[in-house]
């Protein structure tokens, strides 16, 4: 634990373990969406399946970074990140959809409702650290970012898919 680090996100007026319970609730989020992206990828079906495949495996990579880029900081100011993964549906702000169609555009609708949900996670977050902990502002921001782009790909998806249909 970072003594120090705890120190100063208490000094700048923040309660560090409602910071912790945020971050932790993220965390929880992050390997749902992590498992989420990861069983639609084996699971797709339909066109344009060969494209939509790499795009959710991609974004379940980087939904597990995010949860360790979190599980750092929790311990960084004195938490335990959530080890117990049946606790994770409890703890989760955005839930788990699970993908009982695994058709392509049932899919993309369930993952692009979860990224909204962890963008509006992510923009509270930041709201509550903004000027006052610059570090996990840091981290916050970045993955927001590419929250915010995951969206943006999906969304990209849905409306090519869209447009191919009306040809």
């Amino acid at each position: 634990m970072g003594m120090k680090g705890r120190e100063i996100v208490e000094q700048a007026g923040l309660d560090a373990d409602k910071l912790i319970d945020m971050l932790n609730k993220a965390y929880c989020d992050e390997w749902l969406a992590y498992y989420q992206y990861w069983i639609g990828a084996k699971l797709v079906e339909g066109i344009p399946r060969a494209s939509l495949q790499p795009e959710l495996e991609e974004h379940a990579k980087e939904e597990l970074e995010h949860a360790g880029q979190l599980a750092d900081r929790i311990i960084e100011l004195g938490g335990t990140p959530e080890p117990d993964p049946k606790k994770w549906f409890e703890r989760s702000t955005c839930g788990y959809l699970t993908p009982t169609d695994p058709s392509v555009d049932r899919l993309l609708d369930q993952n692009i409702k979860g990224e909204r949900c962890a963008i509006c996670v992510y923009q509270k977050i930041l709201d509550y650290v903004r000027g006052k902990d610059m570090i996990t502002g840091h981290i916050i921001r970045h993955i927001l970012q590419e929250e915010v782009e995951h969206e943006q790909d999906l969304e990209d998806i849905q409306r090519d898919i869209a447009d191919f249909r009306k040809k």
